[in-house]
């Protein structure tokens, strides 16, 4: 690394024996000191144009939504700090680190440029902007538009809030909500942090009998109705609750054919490991028990510091301690848009598996 620097610059990496190694940039306040960004020596701007236009172009060829995906998945993109997903004519990106932040302005163009959106909305918001020295940022970067934007995927009306989680939905588990309505027809379901009910719509439109939806976002619970009703949908429950309460006070029945657990990460850091595990495993015990059996339970963890394997064994015990077993039906992740990188494990974040829950021979 060679002269000076503020916090955010792009910097020039080289070895010890001065030959040139990289190009990234710096904050000596993050835990990751410099993001590499190319191994090549180039311009930024060049950099940007041609990882945008990479991002838009590896998409086009996927069998992912039109209307809704995402644009740009950070490392796995060569853009780390950075998430872009596409809603519609509109685009939501999210910025975390600050070397990214710095780029901001240069982002916004190269969008512009490859992706021609109506409005870009900045919706960053993570808590891990703080450890970069940043404050949360929302607003319109570009344009303007709705504070809910709706988007068609497969038949179903969904929603994109700019005023909840994430970029405003879970594109991530589009694919997987798909392949757990295989197992809806005629059952009765549970939609656990149900959020805007990604999850019950599709157990709906696969011919589920009925479903519950439970959440504690009062928003977002009227959006998923809003939703719901769009769809033609008429059998199901919204229930405003805590979901951790709601189960333990009705986990003693066996009321669902198939139940969805879908929380929030429950850990940020190493240091909030261990109480994630825990959460994971209570809402897993809980979600076997109201379970009639056999019964569908389809599980995901989007907690990055938690292992597949240590998910596995979580499921493993709470099975034990619910005198059931699991027959893995399918295991899976995040949707094809949201590529991984095998060398950066933090990026492989989200686990998701659909188990037939029966009672021990």
């Amino acid at each position: 690394m060679e002269g000076e620097f503020e916090d955010g610059d792009i910097v020039n990496v080289h070895l010890s024996n001065g030959k040139f190694y990289g190009v990234g940039y710096i904050n000596t306040k993050s835990k990751i000191t410099i993001r590499l960004l190319s191994l090549q020596p180039m311009s930024i701007e060049q950099m940007m144009d041609q990882r945008i236009a990479e991002a838009i172009r590896r998409r086009e060829v996927l069998p992912v939504g039109r209307e809704a995906h995402r644009l740009v998945n950070g490392e796995a993109d060569g853009l780390p700090g950075l998430v872009v997903d596409k809603y519609r004519d509109y685009l939501v990106l999210q910025i975390n680190t600050l070397g990214m932040e710095k780029l901001k302005d240069l982002v916004v163009e190269k969008l512009k440029k490859y992706a021609s959106p109506l409005g870009i909305y900045e919706k960053s918001d993570a808590p891990t902007r703080l450890k970069e020295g940043l404050k949360e940022s929302c607003g319109w970067l570009l344009g303007n538009g709705p504070e809910v934007i709706y988007f068609e995927q497969e038949g179903l009306l969904l929603a994109a809030d700019l005023k909840g989680q994430k970029t405003g939905a879970f594109l991530d588990q589009l694919h997987n909500s798909r392949l757990c309505s295989a197992f809806a027809k005629d059952r009765v379901c549970l939609d656990v942090f149900s959020y805007t009910g990604n999850f019950a719509l599709h157990l709906l439109k696969a011919g589920a009998q009925f479903v519950v939806l439970i959440d504690y976002s009062e928003r977002s619970l009227s959006i998923a109705e809003q939703l719901l009703r769009l769809n033609g949908f008429s059998n199901y429950q919204i229930i405003q609750a805590n979901a951790f309460d709601w189960l333990k006070e009705n986990s003693r029945f066996e009321r669902f054919d198939l139940v969805v657990l879908d929380p929030p990460s429950f850990a940020k850091t190493s240091t909030s490991k261990d109480s994630a595990l825990r959460g994971h495993k209570e809402i897993n015990l809980r979600g076997m028990k109201i379970l009639k059996k056999p019964g569908i339970l389809a599980t995901a963890s989007c907690t990055q510091v938690i292992s597949e394997q240590e998910f596995e064994s979580l499921l493993n015990d709470a099975a034990n301690d619910s005198k059931v077993l699991l027959s893995v039906l399918y295991k899976g992740g995040q949707g094809l848009d949201h590529p991984f990188l095998l060398e950066v494990p933090e990026t492989r974040y989200l686990k998701f598996i659909i188990t037939e829950v029966r009672r021990r021979y």
